[in-house]
């Protein structure tokens, strides 16, 4: 089993920043990417950025390019996610995941480990 616990989010203004966290352990390995995917009430769980194991193969959504930053650091098995500029429409509930490969994904199905969530709340 591995465990993820996310942990940095809150209530920001818009155009503030915020760095959320994930911490991994467990029965994990630093060799699987890993990502961050986000859902806001009454929507689909929507992808926001990914990593492949090395953190040298990076993917964002469109709604967040040029504003987040996902980074990881293997020898503490975390993973960052960076977020600049924020806007209300970045307001949901943020979940780290552990994927099934050290390949970078960006669909949800091909992640096997998911942390509990940290919510986000942008005021406008």
């Amino acid at each position: 089993q591995v465990q993820l616990v996310e942990s940095g989010g809150g209530l920001v203004q818009a155009g503030d920043s915020l760095r959320l966290s994930c911490a991994a352990s467990g029965r994990t390995r630093s060799s699987y990417a890993m990502g961050w995917f986000r859902q806001a009430p009454g929507k689909e769980r929507e992808f926001v950025a990914a990593s492949d194991w090395s953190g040298t193969i990076i993917y964002y959504g469109d709604s967040v390019k040029g504003r987040f930053n996902i980074s990881r650091d293997n020898a503490w098995m975390t993973v960052y996610l960076q977020m600049n500029s924020l806007k209300p429409e970045d307001t949901a509930v943020y979940y780290c995941a552990v994927a099934n490969t050290h390949v970078v994904q960006t669909t949800s199905s091909q992640y096997n480990y998911w942390g509990q969530g940290t919510q986000v709340t942008v005021s406008s």
